[in-house]
């Protein structure tokens, strides 16, 4: 890991995902969850306030890199809530939990940047209890031709600038290539965002 990736990274993508206008898009869904919750890619916390504590079990946070786990052991400190998560630090390809074992998984601005997402969404698929869900909320491919094209032109600086995030994932299509279906999905582009970075889904899937 270079220093750009080590050092710069973590900081740049904890102030971009916590922006006022991705910060009302993860307020639309993390609430919902309920139970045994897992959440991919917890990065700094960011999400750590929205819970309902009065639906959640548990809360298991799945972050692979040492400097956002450290932020967010900072975060659920400082909220009070260190001792009710915790933290698997490990890539979402390889989830250390029980098949069958979590009510609902939560994913807000990550799946753009997990390596391996197909081995990420069985890995999904594989803890989730039948009847469980995911939540989500996701940047991604835009529907305006105009716009994808200059995703696809920007992605590749992009993806080496912001730790590895992609512009043209369908997140809709993603979640359907991984055996789930979509439920209640909206999308719209983020205000006072670029919209080559702006283009976001939300909503729930379900295992088909």
């Amino acid at each position: 890991m270079n220093p750009w990736e080590r050092y710069v990274v973590p900081n740049l993508i904890s102030c971009a995902c916590s922006s006022r206008p991705i910060m009302k898009q993860r307020a639309k869904v993390v609430p919902k969850a309920e139970g045994v919750v897992l959440e991919l890619g917890c990065g700094s916390g960011t999400n750590f306030a929205l819970y309902d504590a009065a639906k959640v079990e548990r809360l298991y946070a799945l972050e692979p890199a040492p400097g956002m786990v450290v932020k967010a052991r900072r975060t659920a400190g400082s909220l009070g809530i260190g001792k009710s998560i915790d933290f698997l630090e490990t890539g979402a390809e390889n989830i250390p939990l029980p098949d069958n074992s979590v009510d609902t998984v939560v994913i807000t601005f990550v799946l753009c940047t997990i390596p391996d997402w197909q081995g990420a969404l069985a890995e999904t698929r594989r803890v989730l209890k039948p009847g469980g869900r995911i939540l989500f909320s996701e940047h991604g491919l835009a529907p305006d031709e105009g716009i994808s094209k200059w995703q696809r032109r920007v992605e590749p600086v992009w993806k080496a600038l912001a730790g590895g995030c992609h512009l043209t994932r369908d997140t809709v299509d993603l979640f359907h290539q991984g055996g789930f279906r979509t439920e209640e999905t909206e999308t719209m582009y983020l205000p006072n965002s670029p919209k080559i970075a702006g283009f976001v889904s939300w909503g729930s899937a379900r295992v088909v």
